[in-house]
């Protein structure tokens, strides 16, 4: 069965419904029985999505990392963002999407 709608599902919760395509394929038939996949998928990709903003936003508070830096130094700033993402990325992955 293909599930069309995952397209229109950020990218978080297309992440998840790759996983559980790949170790729990069980889980997803149930969820297309009843009805609840996409609001699923929906649901996790909302979560994801507010726990990177807001660690994001902590990462850079705890490392000093301002809009002041950002107007003095942007290669310095986005160097140092970018390596925040990619934390923050990693983190949301583990605790949220290959769970």
């Amino acid at each position: 069965m293909k599930d069309e709608f995952v397209i229109y599902i950020g990218i978080w919760g297309q992440r998840h419904y790759g996983y559980l395509k790949k170790h729990s394929l069980t889980v997803i038939n149930v969820m297309r029985m009843n009805g609840t996949l996409e609001h699923y998928l929906r649901g996790i990709d909302r979560d994801a999505q507010d726990m990177f903003e807001l660690l994001m936003k902590q990462y850079a508070e705890v490392e000093g990392i301002t809009e002041q830096l950002k107007n003095e130094n942007q290669i310095e700033w986005v160097g140092r963002m970018n390596n925040i993402k990619a934390r923050v990325t990693n983190i949301v992955i583990e605790e949220l999407i290959y769970c």
